[in-house]
């Protein structure tokens, strides 16, 4: 396919001879061709579909979360597969169930460990607005600390809600702005 010449059109959008081709200075070659697009779209293209998940799991969503990740639901096809136990080598922390007041400066200081970019996901009611727990003790949301990208509702979730959010995630990211250089670099 490369490197093959290519038919020339004249005017009329007839095919020219080839002897014609050489005279005439023009000919098209498939091996020049290439493809343009924009950065952003190219960047978020690649980052939504390499996810690196961290769990910060506390509650009884866990179960929800390890349905998710097995081969029934196989969050694979996501790029999310293989959830990552160092907040350094994760750009998605999944917050998943109640958060303390307590655990609050220990989820603070993990997403502050995250690398940049990074996106956050509230998995289950309790992590999103402290569920049935209205006491003292809970966390009313963790948006309280950290900022949410996504919510999952759900007590617990269903897996299929939690690929929804996945996938809206996703759609966040590649519809998003990535710049390579900021104002801190």
């Amino acid at each position: 396919m490369y490197g093959k010449r290519l038919p020339i059109l004249d005017g009329t959008g007839a095919t020219a001879g080839v002897a014609d081709a050489p005279a005439r200075g023009h000919t098209k070659d498939a091996s020049f061709e290439f493809l343009t697009t924009r950065k952003d779209e190219l960047i978020g293209w690649a980052r939504k579909f390499s996810l690196f998940p961290y769990p910060f799991v506390t509650a009884c969503c866990a179960m929800e979360f390890m349905a998710v990740s097995a081969s029934n639901y196989d969050t694979d096809r996501f790029g999310a597969a293989l959830p990552r136990f160092s907040p350094r080598q994760a750009d998605l922390l999944m917050v998943v169930g109640t958060v303390t007041q307590k655990q609050a400066p220990i989820l603070l200081k993990v997403y502050e460990q995250m690398c940049e970019p990074k996106w956050v996901m509230a998995f289950g009611v309790c992590a999103s607005t402290g569920g049935f727990y209205q006491n003292y003790a809970s966390l009313p949301g963790i948006d309280r600390i950290i900022p949410v990208d996504i919510y999952v509702p759900g007590c617990p979730p269903r897996p299929e809600m939690v690929i929804d959010g996945i996938m809206r995630l996703q759609e966040k990211i590649a519809n998003g702005r990535h710049p390579i250089i900021n104002e801190r670099f």
